[in-house]
C-alpha cells in the first residue's frame, strides 16, 4: 500500500515538472522570437513616417466608407439668392 502511494507522489511530481519544464521552454522560444522579430524590423518602420496621416482610413480613402475628416475640396458652396441676367 505504502509503495503505491510513494509511485503515485513520484508520477505525479514528474508530471509536474514536465509541465513546468515545457511552459518554461515555450517561454524562452517566444522570448527569443520576439527578440528576433524586433531586430529584424528596420528602425524607420517603428516610427510612422511623416507622409502617413495619423488620421487616415484605409477605407475612407477607397471609398469604402464615408471619411470622418471632410474634404477641403469638396466645401459646400454658400446658400444665396440666384441671380439671374
Amino acid at each position: 500500500m505504502r509503495a503505491q502511494a510513494v509511485q503515485r507522489l513520484q508520477s505525479g511530481l514528474f508530471g509536474i515538472a514536465a509541465i513546468v519544464l515545457v511552459v518554461g521552454l515555450a517561454n524562452i522560444i517566444n522570448d527569443r522570437a520576439r527578440q528576433a522579430d524586433a531586430a529584424g524590423r528596420p528602425a524607420a518602420s517603428a516610427s510612422p513616417s511623416p507622409s502617413q496621416d495619423a488620421n487616415s482610413d484605409p477605407l475612407a480613402e477607397v471609398g469604402v466608407v464615408p471619411s470622418s475628416v471632410p474634404d477641403a475640396v469638396t466645401s459646400p458652396k454658400p446658400a444665396g439668392p440666384a441671380v439671374q441676367h
